[in-house]
């Protein structure tokens, strides 16, 4: 026994929870408006309360903990906390690099601990419909501001020629589209082309169509669809999967079907988790502890309840290489994205 190493892991622990702790607080401010209202200038627990429109005792107690947990700072003799600007950076705004709103998925998951740990016990999984309709808006509020932002310079401007071709007129379709914002997003920068989402969860396609009405898009429209299963008729000039494959009970069969689906010349874009299938390969990387937590707690049980192949969501850029080889995809050249959690996988169709 190493008693130092010992120490050291139990401390270790303790900033562990510590962390979760302030996840918690995190999400708090997130809901009720407090980091906004922080940064707009250094505040007493009294002041901040007012700007937030919150009772005062509260959030008292709450920057005691993001005081003492590094996120604010606090002067004794004024009894004033302030949010530096660099970490406001990170945790306001409306912009894809607010993190705060992260949180909200990670307390939301913490209410399913029971039925997870139940699936380690007895096999199988916990439904996606056992998470819906909280996840599908989680979803929605996490990633909209991340694609309002990064959507085209980090993605559709990173492969060469598909901006040209969008703008020129082609045939579209994202599939496992949730919300359907980035279609929306894309009918309305490039009118002369069509796009088609899909989804199997009927409450996001409803919010899809709702968004695509309200922007008044023509050049749009959204159906629930089984990814594996994909009408038979269909010849898209571009097809895209935002996080989405490795989801899937089938996932290789969705992605034989994606190539079906594909017109001669198409292009398929997977965007999808930036790791390795080998896990020895993943150690050291900052972001993979909370890639797997997230695969443990949602990605890989919904897959495993559905009688799946549960990929997780830390499948790997082998696997993924293997699976899109498999499909009859070729020409498949991995690009960097915006979003370090992510890499570009541009495909076209095989059998040509």
């Amino acid at each position: 026994m190493d008693d130092e190493k010992a120490k050291r892991f139990l401390a270790r622990v303790g900033d562990i929870y510590t962390g979760a702790a302030l996840t918690l607080m995190i999400d708090i401010g997130f809901r009720t408006g407090l980091w906004e209202a922080a940064a707009n200038g250094p505040a007493t627990s009294a002041l901040l309360a007012e700007r937030a429109g919150l009772e005062e005792r509260y959030v008292r107690e709450w920057l005691g903990a993001v005081t003492t947990g590094g996120i604010v700072d606090f002067d004794p003799v004024s009894r004033t906390y302030t949010l530096p600007p660099e970490h406001a950076r990170t945790l306001t705004g409306d912009g894809g690099s607010n993190r705060a709103v992260s949180a909200p998925l990670l307390t939301y998951l913490g209410k399913h601990v029971d039925s997870v740990a139940a699936a380690f016990r007895n096999g199988g999984g916990v439904p996606y419909a056992a998470y819906r309709p909280e996840f599908t808006a989680l979803m929605d509020q996490r990633f909209r501001r991340e694609y309002n932002e990064w959507l085209f310079n980090g993605y559709i401007r990173v492969v060469p020629g598909l901006e040209q071709r969008l703008v020129s007129g082609i045939s579209a379709c994202d599939i496992g589209c949730g919300t359907g914002h980035n279609m929306n997003l894309m009918a309305a920068a490039y009118p002369s082309s069509t796009f088609l989402g899909f989804d199997i969860a009927s409450d996001a396609i409803e919010l899809a169509r709702a968004e695509a009405a309200s922007m008044g898009l023509s050049n749009v429209r959204f159906e629930v669809q089984d990814a594996t299963a994909l009408p038979a008729d269909l010849a898209f000039d571009l097809v895209t999967t935002f996080d989405a494959i490795h989801d899937q009970a089938n996932p290789q069969a969705a992605l034989n079907e994606i190539n079906r689906c594909l017109a001669p010349g198409g292009v398929y874009l997977m965007i999808d988790i930036k790791a390795s299938s080998d896990l020895a390969n993943n150690i050291g990387n900052p972001l993979a502890p909370y890639l797997y937590a997230v695969s443990t707690m949602h990605c890989m049980t919904v897959s495993l309840a559905a009688d799946g192949a549960g990929l997780g969501t830390v499948w790997g850029r082998e696997l993924a290489l293997e699976m899109l080889a498999k499909a009859g995809l070729r020409e498949v050249e991995v690009l960097d994205s915006s979003n370090p959690t992510n890499s570009i996988y541009m495909c076209r169709k095989g059998g040509e």
